[in-house]
């Protein structure tokens, strides 16, 4: 099985300003160290550690964790796809083989068209090239740039993050069902079934809050574009590693074998190009 989103970090509060007071227990690094016997205890083979501060020195950081844990099948970094120099950045980057694909925060852009600008569009134009996947940080309000994007790069893959963040703790589906299902019309686009429960009410959620929600990314995307992922050690605000995986588990429990299979890892196995499961 693999955990198609994780992160790691040596904690460095101006690198990481978006962990603020509420989140105080993310204020530490988190190392492969940590994660690793989650990871075995659990059954989960490999994962895809994913940028968490967007600077070219974070996806190198990243990048020599992933050659020293074999555990770690791939990354997912951040490049400047607005700089002159984004395609020299991705032929130094994508020198180390696990380099898999790239993410910016889009969800922190106030231009809600931020994905479909011409220099954000010129960036993405690079990846394809290189073989790397462009995974979609956004809150709903951004879905429908996000289903542009998606349209406009009918060959490049790209890998939808936490559901594009509904808001669960108000138990509110639309417009935010609509917009998802607007997405996974294309057929290009994969979606990782992570991050919901920091989308919930942190102290007292429920896996039955969650339900619905599956229910429609299952619907929109099936099960061979959807791949799980834990968001470790962000859940932690939530949940502890085993909970937060379990929801999901459970959820398989009603689905077919091959359906669990490519949700728990042939999806991210096949998407990030890692050996199969």
């Amino acid at each position: 099985m693999i955990d198609s989103h994780q992160h790691f970090w040596r904690y460095a509060p101006k690198a990481h300003g978006w962990i603020d007071d509420r989140m105080g227990v993310l204020k530490r690094d988190f190392l492969p160290g940590d994660l690793e016997p989650l990871l075995r205890a659990h059954d989960f083979r490999h994962s895809i550690a994913v940028q968490a501060s967007q600077t070219l020195d974070e996806t190198r950081f990243l990048l020599d964790l992933a050659a020293r844990h074999d555990f770690i099948g791939g990354v997912v970094g951040w490049v400047d796809l607005c700089s002159a120099s984004v395609e020299a950045d991705l032929q130094e980057l994508t020198a180390h083989k696990k380099l898999k694909g790239v993410r910016h925060v889009a969800q922190d852009e106030p231009d809600d068209r931020f994905l479909v600008r011409d220099d954000v569009l010129n960036g993405i134009s690079a990846l394809e090239s290189f073989g790397l996947t462009y995974d979609i940080l956004i809150y709903p309000r951004q879905l429908p740039a996000a289903a542009e994007l998606v349209r406009r790069f009918p060959r490049q893959r790209f890998v939808l993050d936490h559901l594009a963040k509904p808001e669960i703790r108000s138990g509110s589906l639309s417009p935010w069902r609509e917009l998802i299902r607007d997405l996974a019309g294309s057929s290009n686009v994969c979606c990782k079934v992570s991050g919901l429960v920091t989308e919930a009410s942190w102290a007292d959620w429920k896996p039955e809050d969650l339900w619905p929600y599956l229910d429609v990314v299952f619907e929109c995307f099936r099960a061979e574009r959807l791949m799980i992922g834990s968001d470790w050690p962000v859940c932690t605000l939530a949940g502890d590693y085993g909970r937060v995986m379990g929801v999901v588990k459970d959820y398989l429990a009603r689905r077919s074998p091959a359906e669990q299979r490519a949700v728990l890892g042939a999806t991210a196995a096949r998407v990030y190009d890692l050996e199969a499961p």
